[in-house]
């Protein structure tokens, strides 16, 4: 679903994306006030990290996917932004603040702390280029009412279908608020991503065994241990745990003084 402007066709997708992106360096932003960092960061770790973003989503979709080949890389017709995976942005992102950090010299828990809420904003925001796309839904059912169910128009799932999306865009939408409250409340860098990756781990990891397109790891055995997305969903959970406890510790590096004005 899109518009034309001048002939050129614009995704409502594409356009959420956007918001998302503006809100969430407004967002970074603020934090670096309030924390007394460079206002500068959040438009410097845009420019490390979207395009691998972008890029990593295209390909970790395409490798899980069993309809796309490494040929369809490039090929971003039928909605545009169709086609990516948030997995995969996650990995490609994160890879842009190694790289940001390596070059400061800084913490990479100080910057991930600085954008896990935004990203979950993103998140939130972003569900809804899937609502325009009819993606990410669940399983068929006869129930009429949305936000509960939403109606799919295609032909292969023609008919009312869980609104996965809504679901998890709201539990995004909640977690984003919850994490700006730790990131105020925090004493130790880490703490903030550590709960992002036990809230979003969760989510999604009860959401997707509700969704008719995840991505397998193993073409053909759709059940819910060899869904690429649920297996990510339960080792984010622990990952994040295991940092709660190293922080508890004190054996997580709180190095932010290259990040103050």
């Amino acid at each position: 679903m899109g518009f034309k402007v001048f002939g050129i066709f614009i995704s409502y997708y594409g356009v959420i994306i956007a918001v998302a992106l503006v809100i969430g360096v407004l967002i970074c932003t603020f934090m670096c006030k309030y924390k007394k960092f460079d206002t500068s960061i959040p438009c410097t770790l845009l420019i490390c990290i979207f395009p691998l973003a972008i890029l990593s989503a295209r390909l970790y979709y395409i490798i899980f996917s069993d309809k796309l080949t490494i040929a369809d890389f490039f090929d971003f017709s039928n909605g545009g932004f169709r086609g990516l995976a948030i997995y995969g942005g996650i990995i490609g992102g994160f890879l842009g603040v190694l790289l940001y950090c390596v070059c400061k010299k800084c913490s990479i828990l100080t910057i991930t702390d600085l954008l896990v809420a935004a990203l979950l904003l993103g998140q939130a925001i972003g569900r809804w280029g899937n609502f325009c796309n009819q993606e990410a839904y669940g399983l068929a059912t006869n129930f009429h009412f949305f936000p509960i169910t939403v109606f799919i128009e295609n032909s292969l799932d023609y008919g009312p279908h869980l609104a996965t999306f809504f679901y998890e865009s709201i539990l995004n939408l909640i977690g984003a608020i919850f994490l700006m409250i730790v990131f105020r409340k925090q004493k130790k860098y880490g703490t903030t991503t550590a709960c992002y990756m036990i809230w979003y781990g969760v989510v999604r990891a009860i959401i997707e065994p509700l969704r008719t397109d995840s991505l397998l790891i193993f073409p053909g055995n759709d059940f819910v241990l060899n869904r690429i997305s649920f297996v990510i969903s339960i080792a984010l959970v622990a990952v994040g745990v295991l940092l709660l406890y190293l922080n508890k510790k004190g054996k997580l590096s709180q190095n932010d003084k290259n990040l103050l004005k």
